[in-house]
């Protein structure tokens, strides 16, 4: 099992041509999800005392699988938050899981960490952080939010000692993204939610009036640079400000919309972020990496560092020798160093390419907006805020919106989700697709004409 055999070669010769030609499809085909029933009958059981050898396993990857898997990267795949990785990007992919590279340690993987470091040092240069401002990839936005809420917990209670009665809080909006509730979840503290102001922001003035009410027990504020449903950006310079005045740990969740960073038309919205103490971003979303990949930055990583650093005698060796250990900024040890697809891609294209590509998302938008707005069938739901485009389909009811997604997804025409807006279905575009065009979302556009 743990040598390379003809049989693997020619394997191995089987799966590099299939990689090679699914970078090249154009277009990427949408998928088909199947039953688990159906599933089961196309595959049977897989899992054998004799196996089923390696041209067999693959054969019903290829065919049944992932065929019944749907490709984030399909050009018309507008909802959640797609992904479309570089073509270098998945490429490396696959050099990255040959090299068996353990990410977790400067020792083990040295070379690695430095590559990572300079990409996460990009980021940090956009969200104007300091010089001394570093951190590591975890795997997706939730573990990036968990991890800095946890480093904000640890700092809180070295500056105050525990919350007393009560449980440790965290300040966050009504728009803010799910993970932030779970973190809290999992960490036994509360979330206290405040009002947004008419643009469904969150303002200095609403964190203050929450820390009068709540005074000491509140162990970090959570704003949102780019929420997921709307793209929206909270008011970072003035609730940077009041958590600045009051000593209190400032996350930005920029999971999504951080990436608008990127695109120089799109910096001004970002103003205030510099005041975080801790940001995430997550480069699979928007700045074309395959999953997963999700940059969490710290101001200041020795404050991580001293919560998350893991410690046993086995360790202590890592400790005495290395210059940056990513395995000290997050909830994890054992790491696999995925933000090496990542930095490949920037290393490879530069950053001018990176730019260009949000910007032409950017522009895609707006034009959809255009688009929506001209359709005599369709009413935006709110004024577009980067890349993410609401509306409604007038006269319809939650169940048309469900079925219509469903036709489109069956042909192949596209896959829309609905959502929900003041309580109202909604349909949304979320544009991180550079291959998107304008007849894209015109084709969609024309598939909601009719009832």
């Amino acid at each position: 099992m743990h040598e390379y055999t003809p049989e693997i070669g020619e394997l191995a010769q089987q799966m590099f041509a299939w990689a090679h030609e699914r970078t090249q499809l154009d277009p990427i085909p949408l998928g088909h999800p199947q039953t688990e029933a159906e599933l089961e009958a196309e595959c049977g059981t897989t899992i054998t005392a004799g196996g089923l050898g390696g041209p067999e396993a693959f054969r019903l990857f290829t065919e049944v699988l992932h065929e019944a898997s749907l490709s984030v990267d399909y050009t018309r795949y507008l909802s959640f938050v797609p992904a479309a990785p570089t073509e270098t990007a998945i490429l490396f992919d696959l050099v990255v899981g040959a090299c068996s590279i353990y990410g977790g340690s400067w020792i083990e993987g040295a070379g690695a960490v430095h590559a990572e470091n300079e990409a996460l040092r990009w980021i940090a240069d956009l969200a104007g952080m300091p010089e001394e401002s570093g951190g590591v990839f975890v795997p997706g936005g939730t573990m990036g939010n968990l991890s800095a809420m946890v480093a904000a917990r640890g700092m809180a209670s070295e500056r105050h000692g525990p919350p007393g009665a009560d449980r440790w809080a965290f300040i966050t909006s009504s728009q803010s993204h799910s993970s932030v509730k779970a973190a809290a979840d999992v960490m036994d503290a509360d979330t206290i939610v405040v009002e947004t102001d008419t643009d469904l922001r969150m303002t200095g003035d609403a964190v203050a009036r929450a820390l009068d009410a709540h005074g000491t027990r509140v162990a970090g504020v959570v704003a949102t640079s780019g929420t997921t449903n709307l793209g929206l950006i909270d008011d970072l310079r003035s609730v940077g400000s009041v958590c600045r005045e009051r000593g209190v740990w400032f996350h930005v969740d920029g999971a999504y919309g951080g990436a608008a960073l990127a695109a120089p038309s799109a910096r001004h919205l970002f103003d205030g972020l510099s005041l975080a103490d801790s940001f995430i971003v997550d480069p699979h979303k928007w700045l074309f990496a395959p999953f997963d990949c999700c940059a969490l930055l710290y101001r200041d990583p020795d404050r991580a560092r001293a919560v998350h650093a893991q410690h046993a005698d086995y360790l202590a060796f890592l400790d005495d020798y290395g210059d940056w250990n990513p395995s000290d900024f997050a909830i994890h040890l054992t790491r696999r160093a995925r933000g090496l697809p990542f930095w490949f891609s920037l290393a490879t294209h530069g950053t001018d390419a990176y730019g260009d590509a949000v910007e032409t998302t950017l522009d895609l938008a707006r034009a959809a907006a255009d688009l929506i707005r001209a359709a005599p069938h369709l009413e935006l739901a709110h004024e577009p805020s980067l890349s993410v485009v609401v509306f409604t389909r007038t006269g319809w009811h939650a169940d048309q919106y469900t079925r219509r997604t469903l036709d489109m997804m069956e042909d192949g025409t596209a896959f829309v989700v609905p959502s929900r807006h003041h309580g109202e279905p909604v349909f949304r575009f979320c544009f991180v697709n550079p291959r998107t065009t304008v007849r894209d979302v015109e084709a969609i556009i024309e598939a909601l004409r009719h009832d």
